[in-house]
């Protein structure tokens, strides 16, 4: 199958090709799904191909027409992850997806292969506490750092202005998270992408845009379309959706894949062979899954906004027209996920007394499973993050933030309501 219909010029939609793509059951048996390939190695047919795989595998030659990299080793390329792979570029329409063996390898490994000493990242805050962590302590002593400003509708703004600080042609990349993390706050993609033209206007390099994707997408928003040059997952999160996986996806443009594709081989952050059929497995449901968890959202979120002990609720599906949050939303979203952040009155000690009445969400952290999740992100997903830093980007020591799930509407209705009744 490939992504166009032989008979017309248009694409096939993502949610067909999530149960296609890239696999040929003749190769395999006639299996309808593709089996899973655990083994190290790969056979060549002949001393000649092997050579030819390595070529390309190494950079040595560009493929011919039509040719296709040869299966070598799992560390470089594998059936179930290059299934999975093709697929998710098909959803994102970039040339190229990658598979990492979690979502922070996938954005370690992608700032190891683009970014050099002297370099500068520009990133909207807040973002995943690990990321974070990444910017502000591993990549400075490599010469690599990091300027973050407040995510939102003047992001784009704020962001031209940390640029017009750095050093002339040292900003490499703008590294967005929208909805930011835990916040869901709206950065707009596509004045970002601007700003990137004005840049390389100016010093005749174009950062690279790169837009953690992992609240909406790839079901609810596509930051490509926008202008994205590199789109970043969590996989863990609701491309594998069953909690019972850790892995990270980068698609993009074939140059800088290819690029990234080298660190990724040389690292060694790719995932097994098993996880990447296991993410097949969840791509087939992705679109099912995130549609009725947002459907269940819009009904908890509507909830907490009536509730007289919740004073603040952070969720795109509540923005009304006429705040510029909803121009972003309308333009770059087609839906507001399953992502809630509330402020609950009476701070931290409020916010524990929640958590802990909870029965049918978990209190756990990650998000986008199957089931219901709820966390305090001052406290735990983000506590790397210094309090005062936290505060500035609206991460209160009140802010409770839920992954909403499939469970049944009128549970987690009366759950959130006892919850809150203390």
């Amino acid at each position: 199958m490939k992504r166009r219909h032989s008979s017309s010029d248009r694409d096939f939609n993502a949610e067909t090709l999530a149960l296609g793509l890239g696999y040929d059951p003749v190769r395999s048996e006639g299996s309808v799904k593709p089996p899973v390939f655990l083994t190290s190695t790969f056979q060549f047919a002949s001393a000649d191909e092997g050579r030819r795989f390595f070529e390309l595998a190494y950079g040595l030659r560009t493929a011919d027409q039509g040719e296709l990299p040869g299966l070598i080793y799992s560390r470089l390329n594998n059936p179930n992850l290059q299934i999975f792979e093709e697929r998710m570029a098909a959803w994102d329409r970039t040339d190229k997806g990658l598979s990492f063996a979690s979502g922070m390898a996938a954005i370690s490994t992608t700032m190891l292969a683009l970014l050099r000493p002297g370099d500068r990242i520009l990133s909207t805050a807040p973002i995943y506490g690990g990321t974070h962590y990444l910017f502000e302590s591993i990549l400075p002593p490599l010469g690599i750092t990091c300027s973050q400003v407040m995510a939102g509708t003047d992001a784009a703004t704020r962001l031209r202005e940390a640029a017009a600080m750095a050093s002339p042609g040292s900003v490499a990349m703008l590294y967005l998270e929208t909805p930011a993390n835990p916040s869901n706050v709206l950065t707009d993609i596509a004045e970002v992408v601007a700003l990137a033209a004005e840049l390389e206007a100016q010093t005749g390099r174009r950062p690279v845009v790169a837009v953690d994707n992992t609240f909406l997408g790839p079901v609810f928003q596509r930051p490509a379309a926008q202008g994205a040059d590199l789109v970043i997952y969590s996989a863990t999160k609701f491309i594998g959706g069953h909690s019972d996986l850790i892995a990270g996806v980068v698609t993009g443009p074939q140059a800088l894949m290819d690029s990234i594709s080298v660190y990724r081989t040389i690292l060694g952050t790719m995932p097994n062979p098993f996880t990447g059929w296991m993410l097949l497995r969840s791509l087939e449901t992705l679109s099912i899954r995130m549609r009725r968890q947002a459907k269940n959202a819009r009904k908890l979120a509507e909830l907490l906004a009536a509730h007289p002990r919740v004073s603040r609720v952070y969720y795109p599906g509540n923005l009304v027209e006429g705040d510029p949050q909803h121009s972003i939303f309308v333009r770059q979203c087609s839906g507001p996920g399953s992502l809630i952040a509330f402020e609950v009155k009476g701070g931290r000690e409020a916010a524990y007394t929640v958590l802990d009445r909870f029965e049918v969400f978990r209190l756990a952290v990650s998000l986008g499973g199957t089931e219901s999740l709820i966390e305090h992100p001052a406290t735990m997903t983000h506590s790397d993050v210094p309090g005062d830093v936290l505060d500035g980007y609206g991460v209160t020591p009140g802010l409770i933030r839920m992954s909403v799930g499939l469970e049944h509407l009128s549970d987690l209705r009366r759950d959130l309501d006892n919850a809150l009744s203390f």
